[in-house]
């Protein structure tokens, strides 16, 4: 099962409010989505360039996963997300090309996308998503 699409770059900040206007004014777009997805522990902010996104996490709780990131990395790439027809038959076939899910099974995301990741540790280190409508 092939991607379609770099669906977005997900990037760990400290504030929403701080970031927002800087990416704005950098790319020359505007933030199109605010959007928190509490059992994430995070609020996302969205810009969309071409047919990807930038993703832009900030943590609502100091033990959510994005806090964790931040202390251990500061502010900087947290993902990479490719889009899929279908992500759950994406993580099927991941797992059985041996590499390590952190999801099983999608679940929901922001945006409402489902959403399920690989692990790091057999990605070469990099935290990888993959999504479907």
């Amino acid at each position: 099962m092939k991607p379609t699409h770099i669906e977005h770059l997900g990037i760990a900040v400290k504030s929403l409010d701080e970031s927002i206007p800087w990416f704005e004014n950098l790319l020359e777009i505007k933030c199109y989505a605010i959007e928190e997805v509490k059992d994430q522990k995070v609020r996302t902010a969205f810009f969309k360039i071409g047919q990807t996104k930038i993703e832009l996490l900030e943590s609502t709780d100091p033990e959510s996963p994005i806090e964790k990131f931040l202390e251990k990395k500061g502010e900087s790439i947290h993902h990479l997300a490719f889009a899929f027809d279908n992500a759950d038959q994406a993580l099927r076939t991941a797992e059985e090309k041996g590499l390590i899910l952190i999801d099983k099974v999608s679940r929901k995301g922001a945006e409402d996308m489902n959403i399920g990741f690989l692990h790091p540790k057999s990605t070469h280190g990099v935290l990888i998503e993959f999504c479907s409508k």
